[in-house]
Order: C-alpha cells, then sequence, then structure tokens
C-alpha cells in the first residue's frame, strides 16, 4: 500500500467490466496526476469453467485513476485451487461427494503485490430430472494484518442461497465489508473494501461467478483480482 502523499487530489471512478464486453472508465480530475482515488467501484462477471479449469480476471487501478482491465484468463486449476480449499475451510472437504463443485476469490491487492483483503466461495450441488437436488455455498473471508496489532479487519459480513433442496436453479451471494486502521492511516476514517460475490448453480450442471468490489478510496496500483474453478 503506498503512504497517503496526495489524498487532496482525489477523483471519481466508475467501472464495469463484463466478459466479452466492452470496458468503461470516466473520471474526474482534480490533479493530472493523481495519488489517491475517490469511490472506485469494480465489476466482472464469469462462466463457470469445465472441472479442472480456471477462469480468472484482473483490474488495476492504472495512472489518473483509470482503471486497466487485463484479459480474462483461462487455464487449468493450479495451486490457487489448494488456497480457495483452504479458505473455504471444511465446508469444502464436507462437500467432496457432490456432484458439481465451484470455488471462487474476490481479492484486492495493493501496489506491492500484498492481498489486503479478500472473500471466498465453495459451491456444491447435485442434480436429477432437470432439478437442484440440493446445492448451496459457503463463504469465508481473509485480510492483512500488521504486527503491531493493526492492519485491515472484518466488519461485517454475511451470505445466503435463495433455495438449497429441489430448486430449478440455486442463487448463492455473500458479502464481507472490511476497515483499515494502522501506519498508512491512523485514523481508521479513510480505507474501506466491501466485496461481493455471486454465483448460480444450475440444474444441467453449468454455473456462473459474478462479483463486485466497492473501494472507498484506492491508490494507482492497488488491482483487483477474481476467478472461480
Amino acid at each position: 500500500m503506498n503512504s497517503r502523499l496526495s489524498i487532496a487530489a482525489v477523483s471519481a471512478v466508475s467501472l464495469v467490466a463484463l466478459l466479452g464486453g466492452a470496458t468503461v472508465a470516466t473520471a474526474q480530475e482534480s490533479d493530472p496526476a493523481p495519488k489517491s482515488c475517490d469511490g472506485v467501484r469494480l465489476t466482472g462477471e464469469l462462466p463457470a469453467p469445465a472441472p479442472g479449469q480456471a477462469v480468472s480476471g484482473q483490474i488495476t487501478i492504472g495512472a489518473d485513476c483509470k482503471p486497466e482491465r487485463v484479459s480474462v484468463q483461462h487455464g487449468p486449476a493450479s495451486a490457487r485451487s489448494a488456497r480457495t480449499a483452504t479458505a473455504a475451510g471444511n465446508a469444502a472437504t464436507a462437500t467432496t461427494a457432490a456432484g458439481h463443485q465451484l470455488r471462487g476469490w474476490n481479492e484486492m491487492y495493493d501496489c506491492c503485490n500484498i492481498r489486503m483483503t479478500g472473500l471466498y466461495t465453495a459451491s456444491s450441488w447435485d442434480t436429477a430430472n432437470g432439478r437442484v437436488t440440493t446445492g448451496g455455498t459457503t463463504a469465508t473471508q481473509e485480510w492483512n494484518r500488521e504486527p503491531w496489532d493493526a492492519g485491515w479487519s472484518l466488519t461485517s459480513q454475511n451470505a445466503k442461497d435463495d433455495c438449497v433442496t429441489d430448486c430449478a436453479e440455486v442463487n448463492s451471494e455473500a458479502h464481507a465489508d472490511f476497515a483499515y486502521k494502522g501506519v498508512f492511516d491512523p485514523t481508521g476514517d479513510w480505507y474501506n473494501n466491501t466485496h461481493h460475490s455471486y454465483v448460480q448453480l444450475k440444474a444441467d450442471g453449468t454455473a456462473s461467478c459474478r462479483f463486485d468490489v466497492e473501494l472507498r478510496h484506492t491508490f494507482v496500483g492497488w488491482n483487483w483480482r477474481y476467478g472461480c474453478e
């Protein structure tokens, strides 16, 4: 995380990033090269990959607070699979007998590649006769602490499934709100990251993932990483 050297230079940024769609960003700048960006919201949507595969996206806050989207990446599930399984805790282990499984990640990193905050999901569902017989999603959160009992902290979290038994489909959502108080801001009033993850589990065995993150303040070089496998 960069130091707060140009808090007075504030920009308003909005972005929508959809798979296969255009990226739109707008900014109103009081400084031609601001360090701090105000009120950033990022959105990404992905189709769930085939079993054993992963799909992911990344958006970086670039110069002048302009979000820069990296193209969506497809490939085999890798070490992240073990990480998200750990992040999802015992829920991922408990659902290993399910017919279909999906894990998701929604993470915010600073310019030094330190993960500040993250929201993780582990979904499982069984299907038969054109229905989801049982299904649901478990959410967990992770955040970075500093050695002197400071840093990021989880302030609220919730998750829900709209149906869990004999469903046409299962729509799951998870939310996590994080605050920061530490060396980069001793007041605790400047930084706040709110993560949202949405998963749709379908009776044909397919699924989709949608992610959002809202940042009260951010800096050039911060980057958002999201994906599912």
